[in-house]
């Protein structure tokens, strides 16, 4: 029996898997693709910030920002757009900017995520519904029915548990393989805010010390 085939017997309930699986895949491809457009070496870049900053390079740190791709780049440049305000100031525009960053990393990933835990409900459905079928065509035939009949109504009932099951698994595995790195996005802002924010606090403390002086 072709895989056509065996859709056609697992009924109606078949349409929203498969529409469940093609959004799973188009939503994978999408958020790998946005993921691997946002990768740098982002222990690169904030050591020329960095330096940038240190050597009284303000502007150069943020062309560099500004030019490289990526949600610590935005925080960066977010940042440095207040360096000459006071260091809560600057966590605040840093935080504004990270949050929208998250949101924009976490795209359409609750939709995954829902169709991981959907796709097996809806695979359930489709078998008790099949199987109330099953057991309406052996009550109308009085229950002159032999084992072979009623073994092939619930196979076929089955079949939509199975491929619900096919569906969401595969979208619950690869949800968690882009949570995954989205977190890892966000641990790296985490750190590189923080060291954005002692890198103007030390400029700013030598600035003042030279005044001083």
């Amino acid at each position: 029996m072709t895989l056509l085939q065996l859709t056609v017997k697992g009924g109606f309930m078949m349409i929203p898997l498969a529409i469940c699986s093609f959004i799973a895949v188009a939503i994978l491809f999408e958020r790998l693709l946005a993921l691997r457009k946002i990768q740098i070496n982002t222990r690169t870049f904030v050591l020329q910030v960095k330096n940038m900053l240190l050597r009284d390079r303000l502007a150069e740190a943020v062309d560099l920002a500004k030019s490289t791709p990526g949600p610590i780049a935005k925080i960066t440049a977010a940042g440095l757009a207040k360096h000459d305000r006071s260091r809560e100031e600057i966590k605040e525009a840093i935080e504004a900017a990270a949050q929208t960053e998250v949101y924009l990393l976490e795209k359409n990933l609750g939709i995954l995520g829902t169709v991981a835990a959907i796709s097996p409900l809806i695979g359930f459905l489709g078998t008790v519904t099949g199987m109330i079928k099953a057991f309406m065509q052996v009550q109308s035939l009085g229950g002159n029915v032999d084992a072979g009949v009623l073994a092939g109504g619930i196979w076929e009932a089955l079949i939509t548990t199975a491929a619900g099951l096919i569906v969401g698994i595969p979208a619950l595995l690869f949800y968690n393989y882009i949570q995954g790195k989205i977190e890892h996005h966000v641990f790296e802002m985490q750190v590189s805010s923080t060291e954005l924010l002692d890198t103007l606090q030390e400029k700013e403390s030598s600035h003042e010390n030279r005044y001083n002086a």
